[in-house]
């Protein structure tokens, strides 16, 4: 199999999870898909190197590198530009996680939004992504005890957010 198909499949095979993963990371459907488009842009060039069957690195040193170059990009769109968005309190209609009821799950979509880009980064790749402390430090170029302090701050955040209190999470499980 050559590198276009082989990034191909990986496109089509990645592509929800990725569009997932930059919607959290950007609040906005619109931003989230460019996110992805410019990531995928990126690793491109370097897909042989880091890419599926082919590549050193593997499908799962694939996945990595594009998050990462996500995360690094948010940040830098966030820094760098304003893009004259205006966010809306109507949320894309999302698959509601098991065990979970819509009103549950749009207040800790809302939360989670609240959180400033660093905290949120580590959030979604702890908790969304579920990686290991150390794939958090590599996503996010920097050290483990930034991505436990940022995640403490986070959780602290998270336990002090108004409308979390109103909610009584336990019951809303069952």
């Amino acid at each position: 199999m050559d590198a276009a198909e082989d990034f191909r499949l990986f496109v089509t095979s990645r592509q929800q999870a990725l569009l997932g993963t930059a919607w959290l990371l950007t609040g906005d459907w619109a931003t989230a898909e460019d996110l992805v488009q410019a990531a995928l842009v990126r690793a491109w060039p370097h897909w042989r190197r880091i890419g599926g069957t082919q590549g050193v690195q593997g499908r799962e040193g694939a996945d990595a590198y594009v998050r990462r170059i996500m995360v690094n990009q948010a940040l830098d769109w966030r820094r760098r530009r304003w893009r004259g968005e205006v966010p809306t309190a109507d949320l894309p209609n999302l698959p509601v996680p098991a065990g979970l009821g819509r009103e549950v799950h749009h207040v800790l979509l809302t939360a989670v939004r609240a959180l400033p880009p660093r905290q949120r980064a580590v959030i979604v790749l702890r908790f969304y992504e579920d990686l290991t402390e150390v794939d958090t430090a590599a996503a996010l170029d920097c050290s483990v005890g930034t991505v436990k302090s940022q995640t403490s701050k986070a959780l602290a955040a998270l336990r002090r957010h108004p409308a979390l209190h109103e909610l009584d999470l336990q019951e809303s499980a069952r």
